[in-house]
């Protein structure tokens, strides 16, 4: 049987931590280092890892699923809407006031907002797919197929369209992916935003409209 039948998606819990977040930064290393590493105080998955359990905002465990293989997790994406950015920016401020202090906050803040100048958020009635990871040893295998569509399934229960996400242009493996999966690039954004940290590739926005896939 293949992998991908034999996962068994579910809301995440704060337990997942360990499994979750460093699939969650793979979703984009370069951009959650800018953001959220600070030389001396900490890398971007310590963040990750207090806001996950926090459970709260964009990054928190409730806004996430898992894929659980065999009872392990390995996979993890999130879905959202346009009406979930006010609480995520609180979210997201509280986190990152208590995580950092603020002596190094404000930077942080700032570095974040220039990255949604690349990767924007959510507008309308779109459903916006983000944080997709699998773990690495099983890439290929039809998982991240089958976690795109568990989350387009909620969008459809809500009555959202169209799907949206966002590709590193330095990613083709996970643009191929989303295009077998139906998605389309309807435009991209340059980005020079780069550091010590990391660096934000340019990013091609993809959207899908229409009924859910098979699988």
């Amino acid at each position: 049987m293949a992998a991908s039948a034999q996962v068994r998606f579910r809301p995440a819990v704060a337990g997942d931590v360990a499994a979750a977040v460093p699939l969650i930064h793979s979703s984009g290393p370069g951009a959650f280092e800018y953001v959220f590493a600070v030389p001396g105080r900490s890398d971007a998955q310590a963040f990750l890892r207090h806001a996950f359990v926090d459970g709260a905002g964009e990054f928190g465990w409730r806004n996430h699923c898992v894929g659980e293989l065999h009872g392990r997790v390995v996979a993890v994406g999130a879905g959202y809407g346009a009406s979930a950015q006010w609480t995520f920016t609180l979210a997201a401020a509280r986190q990152i006031l208590a995580f950092f202090g603020w002596r190094h906050a404000g930077g942080v803040i700032a570095r974040g907002l220039r990255v949604e100048g690349v990767i924007r958020p959510p507008s309308g009635r779109m459903h916006y797919l983000a944080h997709l990871g699998v773990e690495p040893a099983l890439r290929g295998r039809g998982i991240g197929a089958a976690l795109v569509e568990h989350l387009a399934a909620q969008a459809a229960a809500l009555g959202r369209m169209p799907l949206a996400l966002d590709v590193a242009v330095t990613n083709p493996r996970a643009q191929a992916l989303y295009e077998r999966c139906g998605f389309a690039v309807t435009g991209e954004r340059p980005s020079a935003l780069a550091d010590a940290r990391g660096q934000v590739p340019p990013h091609r926005r993809m959207e899908r409209w229409g009924q859910v896939m098979g699988n």
